[in-house]
């Protein structure tokens, strides 16, 4: 397969084969030794001690500054930058400059990978640096980064196209140095949820991903055949059936932070493959349940944040326990006026009508006081709300309420207008659940493909007996959403679901000059990059000078000879007011 290299990458592998021809291997495989991080040394560092008189870092050329014999580099690590002090005299010692002239000054470029030995000092400006003695390459980058600037702290001409940020997040991470703090603080999210259980002395555990029958939810499950026994499997839709074969066996706690996958849409806020914590704790119930719940969000916003308070939408939202409780029937006449209580299927199909709830011929009476909980209620959920007892028809796997035949002892928190997390008393009686499930049939059966399947293995468990037992699910890219003010799940998964990319193709030249583009500068045009006629309007409407001091710096340097007022004077037209 022919690959169309662009100038920079043509360049680039130019000084590839320049640092071999002199003896250097580009991408060494002897370990490196570091012995401090940007961070280490930006917090520690004494000028009256004197600390870090040899020290050893590594990491990315994030930008440079070339002066003669002298010049400054940043080296971007895992914990932020550092300023380099760099010296023709003190790298090159026995008088030959190679080093510096030709490998530092021509050969290496923003986004390699090079070591540095040294020590570090303040600049006459008082700039935290380390001077070098020595650098090893590491690894050339053949491909430029974006350029993306940052001072103070500040981070300029952010990469920002979420197409491109979403699809190539090893790109996101290295020139956007905030993102990396989400997915941190994901991770503490699930540390300190796990210290909290475990704590308490539940057990993590794992269970099947791929599974004969897709149970303990409502979803539609992806599909895959194994070979060797020549059956169809279910990708996991939930962890909850086998979780509570456990509790069968003997165990009083059990969680799992598991992968799921349902075979459903894509938006802001759902992903096919997510994670999904899911815990169940014998002799208990959802009463006690909602209050692990609240005290685990207010430990887990506390350790991630340092305070229980969130922003969201511009709304502050307190993960300070307690919280509201409400029963999904009083939410509901309380926003519509309704009582579903005692309501048929038939007479809650015409209350949506009349509430102008969009419904169809599919929906049973659980998915239709669904459809009117979803469409009045949820939004106005903003601060953490349990909503409890369900309709027996929404909850298969749930035990019946103890007052109310009709009612499940279930809640659901949700969190600015999104359930945030499921929990139930669990069903134990066997009988109960084999009717729970025939039902489920029977609603597939009139077409709904959510319906959950019978799972006979999971009766035969409850058949054995199973303890009293609460359960809760909650999803984890939710939580973090939450917790780091994110708007969009794909910005709290590291490689999120995306549709095939598009491969770009080139622009004949006659759409250049149709647009007013000088015929001359097209090839020039297409070689920076801009294979496109969009591609380049949208560059020339956002950063027009940039654009032009490019071309002009690219017809300069290859000696074209171009005349470049017709060019500016198309740039400035197509520059944004």
């Amino acid at each position: 397969m022919m690959i169309e290299l662009s100038e920079q990458e043509q360049l680039r592998r130019q000084s590839l084969k320049a640092l071999r021809e002199l003896g250097i291997n580009p991408y060494p495989a002897a370990r490196y030794e570091v012995t401090a991080s940007a961070r280490e040394i930006a917090e520690n560092y004494d000028a009256e001690k004197g600390n870090y008189s040899e020290v050893s870092i590594a990491g990315r050329i994030m930008s440079r500054r070339i002066m003669g014999s002298a010049s400054f580099f940043e080296l971007q690590d895992a914990t932020g930058r550092i300023q380099v002090y760099i010296r023709r005299d003190d790298i090159c010692p026995e008088g030959d400059p190679t080093l510096y002239n030709t490998v530092f000054k021509k050969l290496l470029d923003i986004g390699d990978f090079i070591g540095v030995e040294g020590f570090a000092f303040l600049t006459n400006t008082g700039e935290l640096s380390v001077h070098c003695k020595k650098f090893t390459v590491l690894s050339k980058s053949v491909r430029p980064l974006p350029v993306v600037k940052q001072k103070d702290g500040q981070t300029f001409d952010a990469l920002t196209d979420p197409e491109v940020r979403y699809r190539q997040r090893y790109l996101d991470l290295v020139v956007n140095p905030h993102v990396k703090e989400t997915f941190v603080k994901r991770a503490k999210i699930m540390q300190t949820m796990r210290d909290f259980f475990n704590e308490r002395g539940y057990l993590e555990v794992e269970t099947p991903i791929l599974q004969p029958i897709p149970g303990g939810a409502a979803a539609r499950p992806f599909i895959t055949h194994h070979n060797a026994l020549d059956i169809d499997f279910y990708m996991r839709i939930a962890t909850e059936l086998y979780l509570k074969r456990l509790i069968v066996g003997g165990f009083d706690g059990v969680y799992e932070f598991g992968k799921n996958f349902r075979n459903e849409g894509m938006d802001r806020t759902h992903n096919p493959e997510f994670t999904c914590m899911e815990i169940y704790v014998a002799y208990k119930d959802y009463i006690w349940m909602q209050e692990f719940t609240e005290q685990m969000l207010e430990r887990v916003a506390t350790a991630v944040n340092g305070t229980t308070d969130v922003v969201l939408d511009g709304k502050t939202i307190s993960f300070k326990a307690p919280f509201r409780r409400i029963t999904m029937t009083d939410a509901i006449r309380e926003k519509t006026g309704y009582d579903i209580t005692g309501q048929t299927e038939e007479q809650l199909r015409e209350a949506c009508q009349r509430l102008n709830v969009e419904i169809d011929d599919t929906m049973g009476k659980g998915k239709l006081i669904d459809a009117i909980f979803g469409q009045y209620c949820e939004e106005h959920l903003v601060q953490p709300t349990f909503v409890t007892d369900y309709p027996i028809e929404m909850s298969p796997l749930c035990k019946r309420h103890r007052d109310n035949e009709d009612l499940t002892e279930r809640f659901e928190l949700f969190v600015n207008g999104k359930e945030l997390c499921n929990a139930y008393s669990e069903l134990n009686d066997p009988i109960d659940q084999l009717e729970r499930f025939q039902e489920q049939m029977r609603l597939s059966e009139k077409g709904d493909d959510e319906a959950m399947t019978i799972d006979m293995d999971f009766v035969r468990a409850l058949e054995y007996g199973m303890p009293s037992c609460s359960g809760m699910g909650m999803g984890i890219d939710r939580l973090t959403m939450f917790m780091t003010g994110e708007t969009s799940i794909q910005d709290v998964l590291f490689f999120p679901t995306m549709r095939p990319e598009k491969k770009v193709v080139a622009d004949a030249e006659e759409v250049y000059t149709e647009a007013g583009i000088p015929a001359e500068w097209v090839a020039v045009i297409q070689k920076m990059g801009y294979i496109t006629l969009e591609a380049f309007k949208n560059t020339a409407a956002t950063g027009g000078m940039k654009l032009f001091n490019d071309l002009c710096g690219f017809n300069k340097k290859n000696k074209l000879g171009l005349a470049t007022a017709d060019i500016k004077a198309w740039i400035e037209n197509n520059k944004e007011e």
